[in-house]
């Protein structure tokens, strides 16, 4: 009898002993961090045409060549990749469409829950495509952090800006290091538009402001010492009175507004040089957004802002970039994916990216 209740011992043994390997096994997958699963995107982007394009320094209030000759960038946004991915068109044709605009410079705006609900490593897979194709094109690249709002007390617009400081950075890490070394793209612009909207999102000083980005800049300079870092104005992007009294603590920056039509009541002139056009004389300033917003953001309501924002622009030697090639964003400049075809908005800026082109 003993040896009969050993032997089935040993057989119910066999039979149980599989089940509790397995469960072990299932156990230890769900306790312990995978470290063999690291990422591609954790390192530098490995491309033989990395250094086609001229690489852009700043010298003084200029961007300049590596032949010392100054740059000055006329461009256009596209719509967030991963919108276009999602329309079906994200290919080079989008950016030979961006190059025969006449456009030098692209400004590709990411927002954060579109880099969050891709993932950063797929959505990394879509710029580095664009990258690629704007270096064959010869087409420079300003990557956006496009958020709005009060980045200080993480309040925003809309909750397609919706982001933390924690995410920032770690964007802004992710892009240094992807990109370092690739000279197509020329600007880290490091957030679209901050914004306290009137008290509706909080208070943030410009002292405040001044101390993230200084923070996210030396991050940045840890991974990619090259590229140039573009600070926004408050008010949308629009005010840089600030600069009056306290710079951002960097050398080799540029700064940003957002010039809109909405901003000031004519006479403009007076009003920019005011606002923005002062620090010209003392900083490389970029007016990285900025379109026909009045009325119907028709041609007819503003085209007198137009002109005289062009005009502005080239008399000071300040870079600029439109919004937006896109058809369902606004003001937009063209009617459909399937044509190409240009609204009036978007045939008055090719118009002047065209003549730009002959100077």
């Amino acid at each position: 009898m003993k040896q009969i209740s050993v032997c089935l011992l040993i057989i119910m043994s066999f039979f149980f002993l599989p089940n509790r390997i397995n469960a072990q096994k299932t156990k230890t997958n769900v306790d312990h961090y995978d470290l063999s699963n690291s990422s591609s995107i954790d390192r530098p982007l490995n491309s033989p045409s990395s250094k086609r394009l001229s690489l852009i320094k700043i010298r003084g209030n200029r961007f300049v060549n590596a032949q010392g000759d100054t740059i000055l960038f006329r461009g256009a946004a596209i719509s967030d990749p991963d919108k276009i991915e999602q329309d079906g068109k994200w290919n080079k044709i989008l950016f030979v469409k961006v190059k025969e605009f006449g456009a030098t410079i692209v400004r590709i705006p990411i927002h954060p829950a579109a880099w969050r609900a891709r993932t950063p490593e797929k959505y990394l897979m879509l710029l580095d495509q664009a990258v690629e194709w704007c270096t064959e094109l010869g087409l420079y690249i300003d990557i956006d952090w496009h958020s709005i709002g009060n980045l200080g007390m993480e309040l925003f617009q809309d909750p397609m800006y919706v982001t933390s400081k924690q995410e920032t950075y770690e964007f802004w890490r992710k892009i240094a290091l992807r990109y370092s070394g690739h000279n197509t793209i020329a600007f880290y612009e490091i957030f679209n538009e901050p914004t306290i909207f009137s008290g509706k999102l909080g208070s943030m000083s410009w002292s405040e402001w001044k101390l993230i980005n200084e923070k996210i800049i030396r991050l940045i300079r840890a991974y990619d010492r090259e590229k140039i870092p573009l600070v926004a104005g408050l008010d949308w992007a629009y005010d840089l009175t600030p600069l009056h009294i306290e710079p951002i603590d960097a050398e080799g920056i540029g700064y940003v507004t957002h010039p809109y039509p909405h901003k000031r009541k004519p006479p403009y002139v007076p009003k920019w040089d005011e606002d923005f056009g002062f620090a010209v004389g003392r900083y490389p300033v970029v007016a990285t957004e900025f379109g026909f917003v009045l009325g119907n953001q028709g041609v007819e309501e503003n085209i007198s802002y137009g002109k005289e924002i062009i005009q502005y622009l080239e008399e000071r030697g300040m870079s600029w970039m439109i919004w937006v090639y896109d058809p369902d964003w606004h003001p937009g400049f063209i009617e459909s994916w399937e044509t190409w075809k240009l609204t009036k908005t978007g045939e008055f800026f090719h118009q002047v990216l065209l003549e730009k082109m002959k100077k």
